[in-house]
């Protein structure tokens, strides 16, 4: 099968703007450690991997997702980006888009829906998916032959590896973070109830539905305060309910984009030559085009 490789640019470039020193500079004298970091990723990436098939998805949608819809809190942890950071994002969305890769971007659905309706859409054309991510949550959507691949060399798993460091199934995921949260988006879980008991309650009972419908039953597994957890469901069954409505990708989102639009295309010298960017990566795009036009 060809692998399409999905690349969830908001996380490397997150990454970026708080790792790389913020003295990094544009032409302009502007910060840039963002784009210095997401750009050298992304060439390391396309140098290095010279996918065939690709795609890059962009968050759009803090606090106007439709999960904020149901559940305002969804990600009220997190600070309104500052308008230097939203400056960098756009300059490494037309980076992107620049050296050839098709960009998507949503004000409603997260980077992970864009990415789950992509998967869910060309899987049955004959690819492998390729999830380039540092975020856990892709793991719900991997099937043999995929790989959840953090492409800075953090993770890097197939099916096996998701049982293996989470103790339960690929498909398994989104229930496990129903019911153990996510302080990262800010997804409440059942109170109490952690990552390794939830993945004792999905091993022996197979999903959150199973669990509700067997309630009874979790009493007698070889689980630690067994009898507390299971008052602990019950009691919290409302927010179990709403957190795996937050924690499942979405895999309808609406995309115009066709199979053709996911081959790799040329790098746009006209948009490129526009940008605003730190010397080595001013540097490398140059010479990616002086190549391309030999």
């Amino acid at each position: 099968m060809n692998p399409l490789y999905l690349l969830d640019a908001s996380v490397y470039i997150f990454r970026a703007w708080f790792s790389v020193d913020e003295r990094v500079r544009d032409p302009d004298g502007r910060p840039a450690n963002a784009v210095y970091g997401y750009g050298n990723f992304l060439l390391d990436f396309l140098s290095g991997s010279r996918p065939g098939h690709a795609l890059a998805a962009f968050d759009e949608s803090l606090k106007t997702c439709f999960r904020n819809d149901f559940y305002p809190q969804y990600k009220a942890n997190r600070p309104e980006a500052p308008e230097d950071l939203k400056r960098q994002i756009a300059v490494c969305q037309q980076l992107t888009s620049g050296l050839g890769l098709l960009t998507l971007a949503s004000d409603r659905y997260e980077a992970d829906d864009l990415i789950g309706t992509a998967a869910s859409r060309f899987r049955p054309l004959g690819y492998a998916m390729r999830f380039l991510t540092a975020d856990k949550d892709y793991a719900q959507l991997l099937e043999p032959g995929d790989r959840l691949w953090d492409a800075t060399g953090r993770r890097n798993l197939d099916c096996d590896g998701v049982i293996r460091d989470f103790g339960v199934r690929a498909d398994q995921m989104a229930d496990l973070l129903a019911l153990a949260g996510d302080s990262v988006d800010n997804i409440p879980g059942v109170p109490g109830v952690g990552p390794k008991s939830a993945a004792v309650l999905l091993q022996h009972l197979g999903s959150l539905d199973g669990i509700y419908r067997r309630l009874d039953e979790v009493p007698g597994l070889p689980l630690r305060g067994a009898a507390r957890v299971a008052r602990l469901l019950k009691q919290h069954r409302d927010l179990a309910d709403v957190s795996l409505k937050l924690a499942t990708i979405h895999r309808e989102a609406p995309l115009t984009c066709s199979q053709e639009d996911l081959l790799l295309g040329p790098p746009d010298p006209e948009l490129l030559t526009a940008l605003p960017l730190p010397g080595r990566v001013r540097y490398r795009v140059d010479a990616l085009l002086e190549h391309a036009a030999a």
